[in-house]
């Protein structure tokens, strides 16, 4: 699924292979349109000019972990990119002109695949366990390992900024 680029690098030793530090449980799993990586967006900006919403489906014994999260026009999604190779350092995307440290990119592939997406929250079944978004930029049936309300007042930096490389030098 994922081809290696001139200019990429590897860790001596694949993640995926090691022994866990801790243990992560899912609480979930995204539904969305897509099925194929090629057809996936590869950033929620994108995902929302689709036009295409997804839902989250929260398992039984979590569901009570929604209370409250009504409150929220947004939510924070965590995501276990499970499709991801773990064992890439250093990667050269294709809109990039440079090499880049997998801590500089927001790409899939890292030791620990973990998905981070902000999406406006469009209803909230608790019963069910049914969350819809506005959008997401993940492959269908990919596991939720944490759901958190995007909060204004404390998430907004106002002031934040990323440079490209260019702008950098």
């Amino acid at each position: 699924m994922f081809e290696k680029r001139d200019g990429e690098q590897l860790l001596a030793d694949d993640p995926a292979a090691m022994p866990a530090d801790g243990s992560i449980v899912f609480i979930g799993r995204i539904r969305s349109p897509w099925t194929t990586r090629e057809t996936c967006p590869k950033n929620m900006r994108t995902a929302r000019e689709t036009g295409e919403g997804a839902t989250i489906e929260i398992d039984e014994s979590y569901r009570r972990g929604l209370e409250g999260l009504a409150n929220a026009s947004h939510v924070i999604v965590l995501t276990w990119l499970h499709h991801a190779p773990r064992n890439l350092i250093v990667q050269n995307p294709r809109h990039a002109t440079d090499a880049k440290g997998v801590f500089a990119l927001r790409s899939p592939a890292r030791p620990n695949p973990v998905g981070l997406h902000i999406a406006r929250l469009l209803s909230l079944d608790i019963e069910t366990g049914t969350l819809t978004l506005d959008a997401i930029d993940v492959l269908d049936g990919t596991p939720v390992i944490d759901l958190k309300p995007y909060i204004p007042t404390v998430d907004l930096i106002a002031d934040a900024v990323f440079a490209s490389s260019k702008d950098a030098k």
